[in-house]
């Protein structure tokens, strides 16, 4: 989807879906703080927790499911111009089965989006989507550009739901090309209160990796995540843009920077020596995750900063260790250790270099 400016214009009153989760109730908390804001309508089927609510200030919450038709009152009885959605699942619910998660994710999505296209006063439709859509193989360029697709179709159900959701927007965007449509590709999203879904990995004091790989990651923290949700709801921006942190980092500096000791060990058994050392941890490792820590993924953001004008306050090392700070983890090997003895080494070797010259 192509990138195209529209005249400015504030919305008035915005819907967030998925209000109860972390994503969809930041950015209705960030909203509400803009007084130029008439409401903010969140929508979940779940009451958000006490504490968000607290946060949430003077948003309404709407208990409603968006795959019900019953969502175009919301949209059309109180004149809804702006819709951000936010409510995508990237694994089953608990207790709940791939099917669950798709019916969630696709059809929910499919219902929202036709009941956009009908209403007159939406104006703007913003989607939380993932890098997940580029996939992760050996055939990947070193950065991927939103023109790009997939060189290995996904074998994970998040990203091919994600790549479905995507198809469903620039069909609005077809059809009614007065609503401006932004799709917001995350690069992995890391921070100190998202700890729990990511840390498994480096809870272990041996963490296995893939021999004879170094997958390169960036990364998003998770308030960059929200501050780029925000500001395509007050933009009139259209397009498709990849969202990450500045630089990258290699899946073994991960490691190190975390304080663990790292297990090269063949693909093949990546997932067994996992469950070896972590117990059930990598058991639910979904096949996104498992393909990321095998080869990773490279985002080209020149379109977010040029066309988007969002700038990342956060880099990828600075996210990777807020998120390290937050999970609390007591370090194995000090890594300030690991970088003298580093140093230290290729010191001793550049001398032995020098003295046989």
């Amino acid at each position: 989807m192509g990138s195209d400016v529209r005249d400015e214009q504030t919305p008035k009153v915005v819907l967030v879906t998925g209000a109860s989760r972390f994503f969809g109730g930041n950015v209705v908390a960030r909203l509400a703080q803009d007084p130029s804001i008439e409401r903010i309508l969140a929508v979940d089927t779940m009451t958000p927790g006490r504490e968000l609510q607290r946060r949430m200030g003077r948003a309404e919450f709407v208990r409603a499911d968006i795959r019900n038709p019953l969502i175009r009152k919301v949209i059309d009885g109180d004149a809804v111009d702006t819709v951000v959605h936010a409510a995508v699942l990237a694994r089953p619910p608990g207790g709940g089965s791939r099917a669950v998660m798709k019916d969630l994710n696709v059809l929910g999505a499919m219902q929202l989006f036709a009941v956009c296209q009908k209403a007159p006063s939406v104006r703007r439709v913003v989607l939380r989507s993932s890098s997940a859509v580029y996939g992760c193989s050996a055939k990947d360029p070193a950065k991927f550009s939103e023109e790009m697709s997939a060189r290995t179709p996904p074998r994970g159900g998040f990203a091919r739901d994600m790549i479905e959701i995507e198809g469903f927007v620039r069909g609005l965007a077809r059809r009614r090309p007065d609503i401006a449509t932004a799709i917001l590709r995350f690069a992995p999203i890391v921070g100190p209160r998202l700890a729990g879904r990511g840390v498994q990995y480096l809870r272990s004091p041996v963490t296995p990796t893939v021999f004879g790989r170094d997958a390169r990651m960036q990364l998003l923290h998770e308030g960059d995540a929200v501050a780029a949700l925000t500001l395509a709801a007050r933009t009139t921006q259209s397009g498709t843009y990849n969202i990450a942190g500045d630089g990258a980092l290699s899946l073994s500096q991960a490691v190190r920077r975390a304080g663990r000791v790292e297990l090269p060990v063949p693909f093949t058994v990546f997932r067994t020596a996992g469950r070896l050392l972590m117990g059930p941890v990598m058991r639910d490792f979904s096949g996104e995750q498992l393909d990321y820590f095998h080869f990773g993924c490279g985002l080209d953001t020149t379109r977010m900063r040029a066309e988007l004008g969002f700038v990342p306050r956060w880099t990828t090392v600075q996210a990777f260790d807020d998120f390290i700070g937050g999970a609390a983890l007591r370090p194995v090997v000090d890594p300030a250790w690991i970088d003298a003895a580093e140093n230290k080494l290729l010191g001793l070797l550049g001398a032995g270099t020098g003295a046989q010259q």
